[in-house]
């Protein structure tokens, strides 16, 4: 009786996603209803850099005041770079206390300053020298990099024109084989989706083994950033004549 229950309420769960997954379209005779996915492929013309800076001392003034040393570096690397430092933004800036959690009593034993920076370049030619050299300053507890479109929206909307041109193929090649002509575009659904492309974080460590490795290449020195793709689903209602 157990596994019975079971399996039914697994079978509406399923037929529950399945029908948010594609939306219900009432039949209407003279019709057809298709369904086909489409794609738009580019090179990525945005590079996206975000990296950490925190500081931890005794009194939050003394680790606000350290933290503010280290961002003073990050901006004095992007001027070595030629980047405005203006050209970065900062989502967030948290101060914490730190707890001594082996006391019972919880005592606060310091305060932790931390922000995250984030930083769009055009020219990847920095971006191997503007990570490494963020490495040697120590400043950076860690690094991501994610490659990007600066106008998605168009891509999405190249992705979208493609997969309605499958849905209309599809559809006219129905009709034709049923003797019976395409008419005109009565309903149509549309969802985008885009990857992301990113490399893995780059951790504090990785300072000391550059300057151990001074001969060796940054690592995304080299090599060519992949493609940012977009794909498209398009749900399509066209009559019939």
């Amino acid at each position: 009786m157990k596994l019975t229950l079971a399996l039914l309420l697994c079978l509406i769960w399923v037929a529950t996603t399945q029908a948010q997954e594609h939306p219900a379209v009432t039949a209407q005779p003279n019709s057809v209803f298709v369904s086909a996915d489409g794609k738009y492929e580019a090179a990525p013309d945005t590079a996206v850099l975000q990296f950490n800076v925190s500081a931890q001392e005794d009194k939050a003034k003394a680790a606000f005041d350290h933290a503010s040393r280290e961002v003073d570096q990050v901006r004095q690397v992007m001027r070595a770079n030629d980047i405005d430092p203006k050209a970065a933004t900062i989502g967030r800036l948290s101060v914490q206390p730190v707890y001594d959690w082996k006391d019972p009593k919880h005592k606060v034993i310091g305060y932790k300053v931390s922000t995250d920076i984030t930083l769009k370049l055009k020219d990847f030619s920095k971006i191997g020298p503007l990570t490494e050299q963020l490495a040697d300053a120590n400043v950076s507890e860690s690094q991501s990099l994610t490659y990007t479109l600066d106008n998605m929206d168009d891509a999405k909307s190249k992705a979208v024109e493609d997969a309605y041109r499958h849905a209309r193929a599809s559809a006219d090649t129905l009709a034709r084989a049923s003797g019976r002509t395409l008419g005109d575009l009565s309903y149509a659904s549309v969802d985008t989706f885009e990857n992301m492309r990113i490399v893995a974080p780059m951790m504090r460590n990785f300072g000391a083994l550059a300057m151990k490795a001074e001969a060796a290449p940054a690592p995304t020195e080299q090599f060519t950033p992949q493609t940012v793709n977009v794909t498209a689903h398009v749900n399509a209602l066209f009559s019939l004549k």
